[in-house]
């Protein structure tokens, strides 16, 4: 079982002074927090709440460089594999079906434990809904006091109107808080995303056992490309970030100048 070099708890002891309003994007910090692997860099975008992910290996290494001295992204500490380990140690006493609780512990002994106790409660629908709600849980207490730790303050995300003429529909209803999600809604939310994403993990590994070597070779392949395309597109996100700040401050000089050569 490997772990991350990052702590066991996070800390609020670095929270100084004034809070910085972050329009979090929840899901892919989540992502981030879960995801340890040493490969793997993730970042928050202070003004836009954008997650850029970095990739060694696939990313331009001066990309790297460039990204963590930039003042504008900070980089997230996902939670260790030791910490997300005693949450399965905790979950499981919780269970009350016995022979699902043995099958449970001895799931997550030696190499391969997240792996085998997901493919257990796979069949268990009950108790894989509950484990969901208790991860996330844990998940949203972590991220809660890493943003705290860093003086953050999540506020809602804007919402983009419709574009005229697309046929969507918009129903009358109470203005919408501008307040920070509740907890709640917060947990509910990544219960439905971690569901949604073990369910499509456990489809992709039922058909992956169903294809011929030729056919792997091309599924893997076609993976490779989309890891590559999403780290290519994080890039150009935060390209174009860099490009419009550079010319809003250039903007000012140049008017400048401009008034001074024409006198």
């Amino acid at each position: 079982m490997s772990t991350s070099n990052v702590g066991d708890r996070p800390s609020a002891s670095n929270a100084v002074g004034t809070l910085r309003d972050v329009p979090i994007d929840w899901e892919a910090l989540e992502d981030a927090f879960e995801n340890n692997a040493p490969e793997v860099h993730s970042y928050l975008h202070l003004a836009t709440g954008e997650v850029l992910r970095v990739v060694e290996g696939i990313a331009d290494p001066k990309m790297l460089l460039r990204i963590a001295s930039d003042g504008n992204y900070l980089r997230i500490d996902p939670v260790s594999s030791r910490e997300q380990y005693r949450w399965m140690e905790r979950f499981i006493p919780m269970v009350e079906n016995a022979e699902l609780r043995a099958r449970l512990t001895q799931a997550i002994d030696g190499k391969g434990a997240f792996r085998r106790f997901k493919d257990v409660l796979m069949t268990y629908a009950e108790d894989r809904e509950r484990w969901f709600a208790f991860r996330s849980e844990r998940l949203r207490t972590f991220m809660e006091a890493w943003l705290s730790a860093h003086a953050i303050k999540p506020v809602e995300r804007p919402q983009w109107p419709a574009a005229p003429g697309s046929g969507a529909e918009v129903e009358a209803g109470p203005p919408e808080s501008t307040d920070e999600p509740s907890p709640k809604s917060q947990g509910a939310h990544a219960s439905r995303r971690g569901r949604s994403a073990d369910s499509l993990r456990e489809q992709l590994k039922e058909l992956g056992e169903a294809l011929g070597p030729r056919d792997l070779e091309t599924v893997v392949a076609f993976a490779e490309f989309l890891k590559a395309r999403r780290a290519a597109r994080s890039f150009a996100h935060h390209h174009e970030h860099m490009m419009q700040e550079r010319a809003t401050q250039a903007g000012p000089t140049s008017a400048k100048n401009d008034d001074e050569r024409s006198s």
